[in-house]
């Protein structure tokens, strides 16, 4: 009897073996594999940036503060506005002195009031699904005890053995994961100063650096998603990419339940990954793939002293962009910047729990919706805008209140961002409407009902022709509606089709 239950066991396990797929260190392959299904209905994530760059945490405005190393280091710095170039060295000679070193933030990141329960806690209230931090920016320091960090180095370059004296990584993937959050990492692949890349030895900065070091990060906390990034300088074959990404899919402990971006050589983004990324844009991505857009809540990811609350998105930017976002198939992955403490600013604690509560009242537009077959319902005027006028680099968020709520003459406007799930339509309204609203090539079928989120109220509604003609009922302050915007459910849509 035991040999036969013996037998059978060996059977089943090489009849699984035979059913898993290996996958080849090619594009081509590697691009067949299923992303797991829950990045799709998540929708809304967070991203993180902190590191040694938190420390002086001060760049000018419009520009990226986690870039101060390579501002200070070139005396070169871009983004939107008119630079000199001298405006870091000038400010690092000012508070540090003339012979200070960005390698001294090392040691200065001690995140000493760093609790990462509170983090997971509150992006749990912010309504997020998934989290991702940075594990190792473009400086090459590591939030966690990786040898390779000091590689060429001659000196100790992560959060254990400097600095916090703490593995921040593991201490991260823990709390978020008790809020029952996705606990995702971002690692660079490039990095700005490594002697061996400086000096021409990259193979052996890809073979003996980056390889290993991705694999010591991935074996040590399986993450349930990768960002990469940094990628732009060289091509996949030249970061050998393709054989990383096999062994991820194949052999790492993460095998099984790993999402990966779309960053892993030059021109590659929106071409090969698991899902793809956009920044600080407003197009998203053509067809059905996966996307996400990430931004901070200002302009900077990393945390930017400069930066003063005329900088900050208000909640109601964040969350038009969110269903604007959501509307068209992606997902939002919004940015915060802790301080080099490990505190996260009371602004982006506010902005965070505004949100939160929108979604508390009106999520079910949100999460493991679909893309509609007519995302958004403009009015009449041009749809031609230049967000990027007078040379910026970066879309800033005021574009959605421009397309919305504060509309530039004679350009339309988004009346409705429309989502589904199931029969159901949920139409997002960016302001209160008194009266009608028309939404345009919506049918309905018999017993169909017209609610108001938050509210339970039902609305009278008919048809006519192609276009549901809704009567918003009368507005309730007993509701306690979070004012950003409004969510009007349909059940029962029986037609869908395209508007021009």
């Amino acid at each position: 009897m035991k040999k036969t239950a013996l037998l059978l066991a060996l059977f089943l396990s090489a009849t699984v073996l035979r059913a898993q797929k290996v996958y080849k260190p090619d594009h081509a392959d590697l691009d067949t594999r299923p992303l797991p299904a829950w990045f799709g209905q998540a929708k809304f994530g967070i991203f993180i940036h902190w590191g040694p760059y938190s420390v002086p945490a001060w760049s000018p405005k419009g520009t990226y503060e986690e870039w101060y190393q390579y501002w200070l280091q070139t005396e070169g710095i871009f983004g939107n506005g008119d630079f000199s170039g001298k405006e870091i060295p000038d400010m690092q000679s000012k508070l540090y002195g003339e012979s200070s070193s960005y390698y001294d933030f090392g040691r200065q990141f001690k995140a000493e009031l760093y609790d990462p329960a509170q983090w997971a806690k509150l992006f749990k209230k912010a309504g997020a699904k998934y989290v991702i931090l940075t594990s190792k920016h473009h400086d090459g320091f590591t939030l966690w005890p990786n040898k390779e960090a000091g590689n060429a180095r001659n000196f100790k370059w992560n959060s254990v053995d400097i600095g916090a004296k703490r593995d921040l990584v593991g201490d991260y993937m823990k709390a978020m994961r008790s809020e029952g959050l996705k606990a995702g990492l971002y690692f660079s692949l490039l990095e700005w100063y490594h002697p061996w890349s400086r000096q021409g030895m990259f193979d052996k900065f890809v073979d003996r650096h980056i390889h290993p070091q991705f694999k010591d990060l991935v074996t040590r906390y399986s993450p349930d998603l990768i960002y990469a990034d940094g990628e732009w300088g060289h091509s996949a074959k030249e970061w050998k990419s393709e054989e990383l990404l096999a062994w991820l899919y194949n052999e790492s402990s993460a095998k099984d339940h790993v999402i990966v971006n779309d960053r892993w050589g030059r021109g590659d983004r929106h071409k090969h990954g698991g899902y793809y990324t956009t920044e600080y844009e407003v197009h998203g991505v053509k067809g059905d793939h996966p996307w996400e857009e990430i931004r901070g809540m200002g302009l900077s990811f990393g945390y930017n002293r400069m930066e003063d609350l005329e900088d900050y998105n208000s909640s109601k930017t964040l969350i038009l962009m969110l269903a604007d976002i959501v509307s068209r198939g992606g997902n939002l992955c919004l940015n915060i910047g802790p301080r080099a403490d490990g505190k996260i600013p009371v602004i982006m604690q506010e902005r965070l729990t505004q949100i939160g509560a929108w979604l508390s009242v009106n999520g079910e537009a949100i999460y493991g919706t679909k893309k509609w077959s007519t995302p958004i319902q403009w009015s009449k005027g041009s749809r031609d805008f230049d967000f990027k006028a007078g040379g910026k680099k970066y879309i800033e968020g005021d574009y959605i209140l421009k397309q919305t709520v504060d509309p530039i003459p004679g350009k339309a406007v988004k009346e409705v961002f429309f989502t589904s799930k199931g029969d159901a339509l949920y139409a997002i309204i960016p302001k209160w409407r008194k009266g009608k609203v028309t939404l345009k090539n919506v049918t309905v079928a018999q017993g169909a009902k017209v609610t108001l989120l938050g509210a339970d109220k039902k609305a009278k509604f008919r048809q006519s022709g192609k276009n549901l003609v809704i009567d918003m009922p009368d507005f309730d302050p007993e509701w306690n509606l979070p004012p950003e915007a409004y969510v009007i459910k349909i059940s029962k849509v029986r037609r869908q089709k395209n508007t021009i």
